[in-house]
């Protein structure tokens, strides 16, 4: 038989069911879809062995938990399922413990769950701030953890992980040479978090840190299309895209969608940013086109909006189900402190009683920006409601 062949950084094969791309400086090569565990704590037993095994039997090689997910439940089916094939795929678990201790005991329940003697990748689970992610590095943190687990053969690669604004990851990446980072690509929060495209992705590339995308569908808020938004997603370079799977009839969409995959083309991109229903006359694009030589600038006062609540609630009238997605989601990553601490240090607020409504004709994307500033405003203030 052929020897596989080596393939540089984040390019692609085929083997017939499922592309395949390198993860960074591992070594180790990834099926674009990775099996994420957190939604096993939703099904049985069975229907988890039936869905991992499906998803192995499929060309799937990257399966992912945590210790946290349903206080080991996930990690236990995931055990009980595939353990007794675990040289067919890549696995991994991740601890939000912040001391050599604690998370030396959390890597070791983990195996117990696991039913095996090591993971692939340990993930430092969101390190938000530059705090966290200096906990996790301090002497006795968990990042010592991770080296004694290496020594022990009990974990190979240490990752990092992280929600929304990257600024505890950035720093892990910039001041630690983890392997792996892990975080979410979508095209709803690109316009919300924009480094995460725009300078950590970049940063892992040239430094050889593997990147695997998560929430292509933004916690389920880009459900009307998941087919764009997965493609969206594997459009970027990263390694894998791992989304949580708890039915079958997920599994298969999602499964016709990697095996088809065919990357977005300038064109479909752009068509995506101006037409896609999530983003509407509302969520600001960024493309700077509003900066009107004012002292304020509109696009900083909505990037701390896309921090408060993702531009989620345009305090407009919504469907019922609509509204109820809306409210779970729109504080999913709890930066809401972080946003109105910044905000009132802007060096230019939003005057309510301004009208700003010249700005208006600026915005190719037709977003009322006069009405938009008052309502990020009175977020970000903790002010009444404007409308």
């Amino acid at each position: 038989m052929e020897a596989p062949r080596v393939v540089k950084a984040n390019a692609v094969q085929y083997n017939g069911r499922m592309q395949k791309r390198a993860l960074g400086r591992t070594g180790l090569e990834l099926s674009l879809l990775g099996f994420g565990g957190f939604h096993l704590v939703e099904v049985s037993r069975r229907d988890a062995s039936w869905l991992l095994n499906a998803y192995l039997d499929r060309g799937g090689n990257y399966i992912e938990t945590a210790a946290q997910y349903g206080d080991g439940a996930s990690e236990r089916k995931i055990g009980e399922a595939v353990s007794h094939r675990r040289s067919e795929y890549v696995l991994a678990t991740k601890t939000s413990k912040r001391t050599r201790v604690e998370a030396l005991a959390s890597l070791d329940r983990s195996l117990a769950n696991l039913r095996t003697d090591h993971v692939d990748l340990f993930f430092m689970h969101e390190p938000q701030t530059v705090a966290e992610a200096e906990a996790v590095l301090a002497p006795g943190g968990a990042m010592e953890a991770f080296t004694e687990a290496k020594r022990a053969g009990k974990a190979r690669f240490v990752a990092v992980s992280g929600h929304g604004r990257p600024a505890g990851i950035l720093h892990s990446i910039t001041h630690h040479p983890y392997d792996v980072l892990m975080t979410g690509f979508n095209y709803f929060d690109r316009f919300n978090f924009p480094q995460l495209e725009a300078e950590l992705l970049p940063l892992c590339l040239a430094n050889g840190v593997g990147v695997l995308g998560m929430k292509a569908l933004a916690d389920g808020y880009l459900h009307r299309d998941p087919r764009t938004a997965i493609r969206y997603a594997l459009s970027l370079p990263i390694a894998s895209l791992v989304i949580g799977i708890n039915s079958r009839e997920y599994l298969e969409q999602d499964l016709r969608v990697v095996e088809q995959f065919k990357p977005l083309s300038d064109r479909e991109r752009e068509k995506l940013y101006r037409s896609a229903p999530e983003l509407g006359d509302y969520v600001c694009r960024l493309c700077g086109k509003c900066v009107d030589g004012q002292s304020l600038d509109p696009q900083a006062v909505f990037l701390l909006e896309g921090l408060f609540d993702r531009q989620m609630d345009s305090q407009r009238v919504m469907e019922p189900a609509a509204f109820a997605l809306q409210e779970r989601l729109k504080h999913w990553f709890d930066q809401t402190a972080w946003a109105r601490e910044e905000y009132d240090k802007l060096a230019a607020r939003v005057d309510p009683e301004r009208d700003y409504s010249s700005l208006n004709r600026l915005c190719p994307y037709g977003i009322d920006i006069e009405r938009k500033l008052k309502v990020a405003h009175a977020k970000l203030t903790a002010g009444a409601y404007l409308y």
